[in-house]
C-alpha cells in the first residue's frame, strides 16, 4: 500500500502534497523538519487534509506529479473536496 497526502499549514497558508508508504511516520517528520531543506519547514502546524489509499507507488507518484503540475490552490481544494477527481484522472492516463 502506499498514499498519496496533502497537508495544508493555516499559519503558512499552504498546500503540501507527497506520497509514503508509511503516513504516520512521514508528518511526524514534516511536523518535526527532520528534511532540513524542505518545503514544510515552514510552519509547525502541518495537518492531513488529504489522504489516498493506492495499491501501487507508481499510481501515488504519478498523481503526486500530476497535482505538482498543475499549479493551482483551487486545483488542490477542488481534490480535497472531491477525491474522486483523482481517480478519474488515473483511469484517463
Amino acid at each position: 500500500m502506499h498514499f498519496l497526502y496533502i497537508l495544508y499549514s493555516k499559519s503558512a497558508d499552504r498546500y503540501y502534497t507527497g506520497e509514503t508508504a508509511n503516513m504516520e511516520n512521514r508528518l511526524k517528520n514534516h511536523i518535526s523538519h527532520r528534511y532540513k531543506k524542505g518545503f514544510t519547514k515552514a510552519a509547525e502546524d502541518w495537518e492531513i487534509v488529504l489522504q489516498l489509499q493506492l495499491e501501487k507507488k507508481e499510481d501515488a507518484l504519478f498523481l503526486e506529479s500530476f497535482i505538482k503540475k498543475m499549479k493551482s490552490k483551487t486545483f488542490i481544494k477542488k481534490v480535497i473536496e472531491n477525491p474522486a477527481i483523482l481517480k478519474d484522472v488515473l483511469e484517463k492516463r
